[in-house]
């Protein structure tokens, strides 16, 4: 870790150093559980698809790579901790595009390249936790912590929801529990900057927990629905 620029975004941070977030970094256990959920599930009915083989190897990475950034804390890191979390969420667009809808892979593809390009700006717009972060010994100077990079994924996933109800399809319970565990676990990534005083352990480990939980539902969705 480099002493002099670590990144400092949440409450439990309050010094350099490996496991100065023992919390926020224990609590990716939740990622790797909920992909070992989905492989469970999966190998009850073979053969396993190839991209749902990959969500679920996605859905591990996503704690791998947090881990690494709540331990390490610095740029390399942070990149180790969104790209599995973008990778995940596009992917998975695209794998319900085609359960739900029908879609061609030919159109596939091509909706593959809009929603890539939408993300990257995006994302790019909006900012990344890093740009917001105070590199010495500060936290983040914005009011929403980061969490503007994700509201995309939650609008996907509210999308998502009422395509699912409205066709009457299996995956609607599974979609509308994970948009509400969704919203709560964003609701604890933004706050947890503003309370630091009165919880100096911070909220941002719940975003880990319900998180993990939210990726368990939609990767329960796709497996006991694909066929």
């Amino acid at each position: 870790m480099d002493y002099a620029t670590y990144i400092d975004l949440y409450c439990e941070r309050t010094a350099p150093g490996f496991w100065n977030e023992p919390i926020n970094a224990i609590s990716n256990i939740a990622f790797p559980l909920a992909a070992l959920w989905a492989w469970v599930e999966a190998r009850k009915n073979p053969p396993v698809p190839l991209a749902i083989h990959v969500l679920i190897v996605l859905a591990a990475l996503i704690g791998v790579g947090s881990f690494l950034f709540h331990t390490f804390a610095n740029s390399w890191t942070e990149l180790a901790d969104v790209i599995p979390i973008w990778s995940f969420v596009a992917l998975y667009v695209l794998v319900s595009i085609h359960l739900i809808g029908g879609v061609a892979p030919g159109r596939i593809l091509r909706i593959a390249a809009i929603v890539g390009a939408v993300l990257v700006v995006w994302f790019l717009a909006s900012g990344s936790p890093e740009a917001d972060a105070s590199h010495a010994h500060g936290h983040s100077h914005s009011p929403f912590n980061g969490s503007l990079q994700y509201a995309p994924a939650l609008i996907a996933l509210v999308v998502f929801s009422i395509i699912t109800w409205r066709r009457h399809h299996p995956m609607a319970p599974w979609a509308i529990a994970a948009t509400l565990v969704f919203g709560a676990s964003l609701t604890f990534r933004t706050i947890d900057i503003s309370y630091c005083s009165a919880l100096p352990l911070g909220t941002h480990f719940m975003w880990h927990l319900l998180n993990g939980l939210m990726v368990g539902l939609l990767l329960q969705a796709l497996v006991r629905n694909r066929l």
